[in-house]
């Protein structure tokens, strides 16, 4: 939800012998029985959204850059040699709950810590739909690299012991609540985005859903907070968001939501939907993030016509007329030369052809505007390549020149009073991470001085068992007449 996110990959479900030299029986030969069961594990893999990080063919190769190194999603096809085609239904879940395969450790960049607690009853209609994806017989070309300690996957043990969560239902939920919280937590995986981390890189659940980076991207505050999270939305308000990727006013999925909402989101029913909006609205608030300034909607222009959005000939006529009337030099200036010709002159977009309007959104709202900044020197991405995406300004336009087209979007879009930010700002907030851990930071000079500890303990305990002073004949004497 990915979180970003991110949405993660499940990695390393390749290479194993085959269980049966039989081969599957297609489709068309399954009993009703078995074509349910692939019909019900196909919506869980949408439910799991597991195309966005395997790709549509789960042929993988998808990578995702974190602090400890650069991980690529895997084939997770029936290839017996490169996928998952020799697995059997006690193999496949331990990889999905436990990280763990035949032969090896997964990273947690594949979900598996949400996964866990996935049911008896999806685990196996998932596996039922996997077998039925064709094979590609092949490895990704990239490969995971991951620097030291962190390419040693049996320390992914200790990760398991310190960091699996212990996932469970409140008394107090109702039955549809519940079902949002497994679909929130585990199969939609949207901590993985929203719950930054803590100093193992497990999940910080102090901060549930308050929102975090994911590679780069400030995933935001999703609790019920008011001020910085969601809490002015209605339930219809999630469900029309998690269903279209768009709420007029307040937002737009790009980046690694927008992948969630077109590779998963899209596809679920509206119960399942609400189920997850109702549960969303139960999260306690957790103040985090920027301060969001309340809409002022009568702050907000309207285009000069109701068929401004999809008239291209209007467009045209609006754009040269607003360029010929802004001051040079200035933040209107900019915008219309660099935004307009896609956001529109009064910031309607174009719905027909996927530019989304930016009118009231809550990024252009926010007291401290990171996100925005963020997206204007680095894009977006689209969550394919035949849909637009916003281009990155970082090499287009100095950090004056994007001071100026931030401060007019949030004053003339955002409806705010003010907006007085300069290029050191801009450039500031723009490039504002968090920082490392410092046992992430520094784990390889940490687990290097741990050895050499280990051995000088190890070499003092032998020298200590090797020199004991071996009682004399005297004290031998002198015990015994004790004694």
């Amino acid at each position: 939800m990915a979180l970003t996110c991110l949405v993660a990959p499940a990695l390393g479900f390749a290479g194993l012998p085959p269980n049966d030299q039989n081969p599957m029986p297609t489709y068309a030969q399954k009993n009703p029985q078995e074509r349910a069961a692939i019909a019900r594990g196909a919506y869980i893999a949408r439910a799991a959204d597991c195309t966005a990080c395997h790709g549509e063919n789960y042929a993988g190769g998808v990578p995702f850059v974190l602090p400890m190194g650069t991980v690529y999603s895997t084939n997770i096809t029936q290839s017996v040699s490169y996928g998952i085609g020799g697995y059997n239904l006690q193999q496949f879940a331990n990889a999905m709950r436990k990280g763990k395969t035949p032969y090896r450790h997964l990273y947690p960049a594949m979900p598996y810590p949400a996964y866990s607690a996935m049911s008896d009853q999806d685990i196996s209609d998932l596996f039922a739909y996997m077998q039925t994806i064709d094979a590609v017989d092949s490895n990704p070309l990239a490969k995971t690299d991951m620097k030291f300690p962190f390419n040693i996957r049996p320390l992914m043990i200790g990760y398991n012991l310190i960091n699996m969560p212990n996932w469970q239902f409140s008394p107090q939920l109702s039955d549809s609540q519940k079902r949002g919280k497994y679909l929130v937590d585990n199969l939609g995986h949207c901590g993985d985005c929203h719950t930054p981390r803590n100093a193992t890189m497990g999940y910080d659940m102090s901060k549930y859903l308050a929102g975090a980076y994911i590679q780069g991207v400030k995933a935001p505050n999703i609790t019920t907070d008011v001020a910085t999270g969601i809490g002015s939305w209605r339930k219809q308000d999630i469900v029309t968001f998690l269903k279209t990727g768009v709420l007029q006013h307040q937002a737009i999925a790009g980046d690694e939501m927008g992948k969630a909402v077109y590779h998963s989101l899209q596809y679920l029913t509206d119960g399942d939907l609400m189920a997850m909006a109702d549960y969303l609205k139960t999260v306690p608030p957790v103040k985090s993030g920027s301060v969001v300034a309340p809409l002022d909607v009568t702050r907000l222009p309207k285009p000069a016509s109701a068929d401004m959005t999809y008239n291209l000939l209007k467009q045209i006529d609006a754009l040269k007329t607003a360029q010929a009337r802004a001051k040079p030099n200035t933040g209107e200036a900019i915008y219309l030369t660099n935004c307009a010709s896609c956001h529109g002159v009064a910031g309607e977009g174009q719905v027909e052809a996927k530019y989304p309007a930016i009118t009231g959104l809550a990024i252009l709202r926010e007291y401290e505007p990171e996100r925005l900044l963020n997206v204007l020197y680095r894009g977006a991405k689209s969550p394919l390549n035949s849909m637009p995406k916003m281009p990155a300004y970082a090499d287009k336009l100095s950090d004056e020149q994007i001071a100026q087209v931030a401060n007019y979007v949030r004053t003339q879009f955002g409806g705010l009073p003010t907006s007085n930010l300069t290029g050191a700002d801009a450039k500031k907030l723009a490039n504002r991470q968090p920082a490392v851990p410092f046992l992430i930071a520094n784990a390889g000079w940490l687990m290097v001085l741990g050895m050499v500890l280990g051995v000088l303990l190890l070499a003092w305990l032998l020298w200590r068992l090797l020199h004991r002073r071996k009682p004399t004949v005297q004290q031998v004497t002198q015990t015994k007449v004790v004694h």
